[in-house]
């Protein structure tokens, strides 16, 4: 018999909408013999059967629901369903060449995403409990995909985030089977890309973008484009391609702008696609001052917050590119800018770009708002699954 979780009364309240999570301050007590990162048996405080998950007392975030049927054993079968299911999705709803088979608890299998580049497996454990399922997760994952005719060749782990130590994990990256050439070659809307999967951002490039990136295209036809936090190009490239007459490229990073000339030079746009290793706080103001214009200017940061307790720093950095960037777009032109913090709710966000452009005295003209890609599903009872705001719009003088 595994151990029970009984909660507090009147706790459990986003479990109880469809969530997954079960925080340290809603449990009443914990009984019966376990180890942390041992399944466990969910209870309310009246005794009805909540589900089952695994346990973490090293984590605030003590359970992580598996399945809300207390009397589902996890095992293989449970495994090969789970994993089966989020690949079935991905065939029917996004582009499988490159893309987030796994991505945690929106695929009902808490702490653990998997990146698919090309045929390279990607793995983020971040929960001890997911861990101790990782190798059968990957196998049946395997398996699952061989049935489709689709052969992976290797596998690598990046369970190097910070919030590994919260659970009482270390840090942790390297080959798991095989070691095999870590700059793997995928393609994205018809674009190429080298994805350095062992030291790149994160799994090593950002999937979440990819319909995103698409939707600049249009736009973007015989303008002139300035692509801000560049990482490895891929708004800059989608703006080439699209038939742009320059593109500009910005990013800190010497690492990123490295290899964003490298996909530059892989797909034949270096003579309309030039890279600058710079702060873009610091630049935009300099284009502003030597009254530079764009026709499009795209605004893809990294998240200014990872924490409620620096929301009020995040939104004076988000309202401070953005009113640097309205300043730069042509009367007319178009403004592409999102925010891939969860902290910064789509209201805050929102409120936060209209500060901007009343400060400029810009008026915006909605195109488009978007999410993140379909392979990154958003579980509406879990709402750290929503993280991803993009907005188009057409930005305009007051007059």
């Amino acid at each position: 018999m595994s151990a029970a979780v009984t909660l507090k009364k009147g706790e459990g309240r986003t479990v109880k909408k469809g969530g997954m999570w079960i925080y340290d301050n809603e449990i009443a007590s914990v009984t019966g013999d376990f180890e942390n990162g041992d399944i466990v048996t969910v209870y309310d405080f009246d005794g009805y059967p909540m589900g089952r998950g695994f346990l973490n007392q090293n984590s605030k975030i003590t359970v992580r629901l598996m399945t809300r049927n207390a009397s589902q054993e996890i095992d293989r079968e449970f495994i090969h369903m789970r994993v089966k299911n989020a690949w079935e999705y991905r065939k029917k709803t996004t582009d499988t060449g490159s893309c987030r088979l796994i991505f945690g608890e929106a695929d009902f299998l808490p702490g653990m995403v998997i990146d698919k580049f090309s045929d390279v497996l990607v793995v983020e454990s971040l929960a001890l409990g997911i861990d101790r399922l990782k190798g059968m997760i990957l196998e049946e994952l395997k398996a699952v995909l061989a049935a489709d005719g689709i052969s992976i060749r290797g596998i690598y782990e990046r369970s190097d985030a910070r919030v590994r130590e919260q659970e009482g994990m270390q840090r942790y990256k390297g080959f798991i089977g095989a070691e095999f050439d870590t700059s793997v070659r995928i393609e994205e809307n018809g674009i190429q890309y080298i994805v350095d999967v062992c030291s790149g951002q994160k799994t090593g490039f950002f999937l979440d973008q990819k319909y995103n990136r698409k939707a600049v295209q249009k736009l973007c036809k015989d303008a002139r484009v300035l692509d801000c936090f560049t990482h490895t190009g891929s708004f800059a490239l989608n703006a080439a391609a699209a038939g742009a007459k320059s593109v500009l490229g910005v990013d800190a990073s010497d690492t990123g702008i490295a290899q964003a000339q490298q996909n530059a030079r892989l797909n034949g746009f270096e003579d309309r696609v030039q890279f600058v290793c710079r702060d873009v706080f610091e630049l935009l103001p300099e284009f502003e001052r030597q009254g530079e214009k764009f026709d499009v200017v795209i605004l893809d940061p990294p998240a200014f917050t990872k924490s409620r307790n620096s929301v009020k720093n995040a939104v004076k950095g988000y309202r401070e590119i953005n009113l640097r960037a309205m300043k730069l777009v042509k009367d007319g032109g178009f403004l592409a800018t999102c925010s891939c913090s969860h902290f910064m709710t789509p209201e805050l966000f929102a409120k936060t770009i209209q500060q901007a452009a009343g400060n400029v005295h810009k008026r915006l003209r909605q195109v488009q708002f978007r999410t993140q890609a379909p392979d990154h599903p958003v579980l509406w009872a879990a709402q750290e699954s929503y993280y991803l705001k993009f907005y188009i719009f057409q930005v305009c003088e007051e007059k």
